[in-house]
């Protein structure tokens, strides 16, 4: 990346750096608070379970151009002290100001408030790391880690509070802690992340789009959406177990299902779209066709690897993963050059991209080629 991508990139990094430390004490002290140790010790873990798998599902989905496991991080702690710390005090302070009882407040204000702080990422990630957002399935997988870690976070004090009998759902124990983890953790552990992502989906096609007025409303529509979505889902649990069956399968299961298909489908069509503004670069001469299949196949991709590995050890394992993030790179830069919408620093990436391309590729092989002797 080029100096000034550089340094926007590492006051991004510094600023939610130290505003995840800022919210990570008083939310580390609330639940800490919620509940004896051994409460608290079993909520967590309760509370970790789905996260392994949600996290792995949406590490999957960003397969053709991983997106940097330290802002993928970022995201996730975000969602898990910055949003869930805002959240509490915003609802508490909304709930005074508005008067709303519990019900209406669960029901309209949560959701207003929830998504804001969430979506507050994404929009963080448009304004200062545009470079990093491609499309839909950008939107998607940064939406999807911070609402992991939102959930996680916001688990750990339900599980605690049924536990303990202060949710105001009965007398707690066992059978509430039960009852709590089978309907957050594993009926619906997806809920908060499937939520952003209508957020996602708006600060994705935001990213695409020509128009600086589109670009303004598209996400501000996904919040809409998203806010719709929350709120229905929590206005079904003010009518106890019927209501709350009723939206799962009515509601949120084709919801979910329609936003799993979307996500495979712009996975998919990644695929399409590298290949194609690829097959560009190799007729402007930026790296040879031949290489395009060990690039834009998956399962090529692994096999080069371990051709690599095979023939160079650990050294020609880097220099091939360094190659193929460098033409995956370019390939989504280039896709937007060819839609019209280059980000302003085009030139600029574009060559850091090339320059790598021309200092790596004389470097490596791909099984059936002439292995070069360097």
């Amino acid at each position: 990346m080029h100096r000034q991508g550089v340094a926007t990139g590492r006051v991004f990094t510094i600023v939610v750096s130290i505003v995840v430390a800022l919210a990570a004490l008083p939310m580390l002290l609330l639940l800490a608070l919620s509940g004896a140790p051994s409460t608290l010790f079993f909520a967590t873990v309760l509370a970790a379970l789905p996260v392994v798998p949600l996290v792995a599902a949406y590490l999957w989905l960003d397969r053709y151009e991983p997106e940097p496991r330290g802002l993928l991080a970022l995201g996730l702690l975000w969602g898990a002290f910055v949003a869930c710390f805002a959240a509490v005090v915003l609802e508490g302070i909304g709930g005074i100001v508005t008067g709303l009882d519990s019900d209406a407040s669960v029901a309209f204000l949560a959701p207003v408030v929830e998504e804001a702080v969430k979506g507050a990422f994404l929009i963080a990630l448009l304004w200062w790391r545009r470079d990093e957002l491609d499309g839909v399935l950008d939107g998607i997988v940064y939406a999807g880690m911070v609402g992991i870690g939102f959930a996680f976070t916001e688990n750990i004090l339900y599980l605690a509070a049924a536990y303990n009998g202060t949710d105001g759902m009965g007398p707690g124990g066992t059978v509430a802690l039960t009852q709590t983890f089978v309907i957050r953790c594993l009926a619906s552990p997806f809920a908060h992340p499937l939520f952003t992502a209508f957020t996602g989906v708006g600060v994705g096609l935001a990213v695409g789009s020509r128009k600086r007025l589109v670009r303004l409303l598209l996400p501000l529509a996904g919040y809409a959406v998203a806010v719709i979505g929350h709120s229905a889902w929590n206005a079904s649990t003010v009518f106890g177990l019927a209501g709350f069956v009723s939206a799962y399968v009515v509601v949120m299961v084709p919801v979910f299902g329609g936003v799993v298909a979307m996500a495979i489908w712009a996975r998919g069509s990644e695929a399409r779209l590298l290949e194609r503004a690829l097959a560009d670069c190799a007729r402007l001469g930026y790296l040879p066709a031949s290489d395009l299949g060990w690039i834009v196949d998956l399962g090529a991709r692994r096999r080069a690897r371990a051709f690599a590995r095979q023939r160079r050890g650990a050294a020609g394992l880097e220099a091939m993963r360094v190659y193929q993030q460098a033409a995956i790179e370019l390939g989504f830069l280039h896709h937007r050059f060819l839609r019209g919408t280059p980000p302003p620093d085009f030139a600029a990436r574009g060559q850091v991209y090339v320059d790598i391309i021309d200092r790596v590729r004389p470097t490596i092989a791909f099984p059936g080629q002439v292995v070069p002797l360097r």
